[in-house]
């Protein structure tokens, strides 16, 4: 394995910033064409290696796992810090389950097939298996939040909660796969007491750290708002440190971080919100070409005819049966089933993962390394552009909610109990025809703005309200119940 050479730092940055502002030039025009940009951001660091026009020369498997867990650290936060509690809640067990005992499913089956077919090792096949188990948050929060689909039901909220909460299994499973094939004295049964230590451990991290971080975000008055990003980098920088160094699961930890945050309120969330969406689009960007940069095209050809097939198994076999059998006592029906099991997109967290056996020096980790790749390229390929499709053909679309943008935005500060809340009035609504005036709301209540037919109307006492209005009312805590049930009472309907 070589190390990286020498390289003047002003060479790297200008290289870099080349590489990141292409992907994101081209990534427009890929999104348009319905293209992952995963595939994408690969492909341009494909390009800028050393067997592409670039002749960038990259061979440091440890540098490309240090920057792919960093990047992992970032992107897991901010998918449960844009995760709403409230939307997951009711497919939280399913999603575990998916997170847990699918995962497993798909490592055995896979691991079962490669062996029974090409040779591999029972133990070689698990790895395998174990390496390309997980579905990448990455990857379904890209496909799922940049190409605008509208999903029935509760689909959305158990892909991105699976997504985002079944990394840990799969790093779990494929470090215990690498202790047994390397006897490092690791029983069957010492590696299920250990993942549930390591579950545990980071579940307790991270509920623990995403309050102290509220905490302090509400308690610390930091006069400069630049202070406050830096803020939460370092929390969850810590949290995944210290979960994984007390041997816990970091990744579990951040991500349960990140959802604690995001489903409370502290100061400058709004603008929090945007810096890791940024933030994590950086993240992809970095790994994703890193990714690309490590890999060698020849060798990727090499293998896929045997990679072809794993593929074509993973994806209309084993990810299916993992879904249907964790699935099967739930209330979704087997069109949910069959979507969920084919939005089981892979992206870099298998690569990632591939490279845990290059740094272990086990006998093929080369060639899994290589396979790993041309699967996660086969995923992005094949699933990654086809999935607004299969989900009109399965029937589990909905109609597109344009999310509504309001010109104004309003951040809670410590010392003001008020939010600014957005109600539509509905078609048979009782305040149809009435004045604001007439309404009655409470005193600490005010009637912002009122959308209205594209137009945005500044209201006073006397305005009309009409069906389909939609109105910015900043209230208090205590009195939005009276506010909601005022705006939203309709009309009694009388039987004939």
């Amino acid at each position: 394995m070589h190390s990286i050479p020498a390289i003047p730092i002003e060479y790297l940055l200008l290289v870099g910033s080349i590489l990141v502002l292409l992907s994101i030039i081209i990534a427009k025009v890929s999104d348009s064409l319905g293209l992952p940009m995963l595939l994408l951001f690969i492909a341009i660091g494909m390009l800028a290696g050393s067997e592409g026009i670039g002749g960038i020369y990259f061979d440091n498997a440890r540098a490309a796992q240090s920057i792919g867990i960093v990047a992992l650290i970032f992107i897991l936060f901010a998918g449960g810090f844009d995760t709403k509690w409230s939307s997951v809640r009711p497919v939280v067990w399913q999603a575990v389950g998916l997170s847990t005992l699918g995962v497993f499913l798909t490592a055995l089956s896979v691991g079962i097939f490669t062996s029974y077919l090409f040779g591999f090792s029972p133990l070689e096949g698990f790895l395998l298996g174990s390496v390309v188990s997980s579905t990448d948050a990455a990857a379904v929060f890209a496909v799922l939040r940049s190409r605008n689909i509208s999903l029935k039901g509760n689909i959305r909220s158990l892909l991105e909660l699976e997504s985002g909460s079944n990394d840990p299994m799969a790093v779990f499973l494929t470090i215990g796969a690498i202790q047994l094939i390397t006897a490092n004295r690791t029983s069957p049964l010492g590696i299920v007491t250990q993942f549930i230590l390591q579950m545990g451990i980071g579940v307790m991290f991270g509920l623990m750290t995403g309050h102290v971080m509220v905490l302090a975000l509400n308690r610390l008055k930091i006069w400069f708002e630049g202070i406050y990003p830096v803020m939460v980098l370092a929390f969850v920088a810590f949290t995944y440190g210290a979960a994984t160094l007390t041997g816990g699961s970091g990744f579990l930890a951040v991500y349960v971080a990140g959802l604690v945050a995001g489903n409370s309120e502290f100061v400058q969330k709004k603008s929090l919100l945007r810096f890791f969406d940024g933030f994590a689009w950086l993240s992809q960007i970095g790994m994703f070409l890193t990714l690309g940069l490590l890999v060698f095209p020849s060798q990727v050809m090499a293998v896929m005819g045997i990679g072809l097939l794993v593929s074509v198994f993973l994806m209309f076999v084993a990810r299916p049966l993992g879904v249907f059998l964790t699935l099967s006592f739930s209330r979704n029906g087997w069109r949910d089933k069959a979507f969920v099991s084919w939005v089981g997109l892979r992206g870099a967290v298998p690569i990632v993962l591939a490279i845990f056996p290059l740094i272990a020096g086990l006998p093929g980790a080369r060639m899994l390394f290589n396979l790993v790749f041309f699967i996660v390229l086969t995923s992005a390929l094949l699933q990654g552009w086809s999935v607004p499709i299969v989900a009109r053909l399965l029937k589990v679309d909905a109609p597109l909610e344009p999310k509504q943008r309001h010109p104004i935005e309003f951040a809670p500060t410590e010392g003001i109990n008020a939010d600014l809340v957005d109600f539509i009035v509905p078609y048979d609504s009782t305040v149809v025809g009435r004045s604001i005036v007439e309404l009655g709301l409470p005193q600490d209540t005010l009637v912002v703005l009122i959308g209205r037919d594209d137009e945005y109307i500044v209201p006073s006492g006397g305005t009309i309200l009409r069906e389909g209005d939609t109105l910015l009312v900043l209230a208090s805590a205590e009195s939005l119940p009276e506010v909601r049930a005022t705006l939203q009472n309709v009309k009694p309907h009388h039987m004939t």
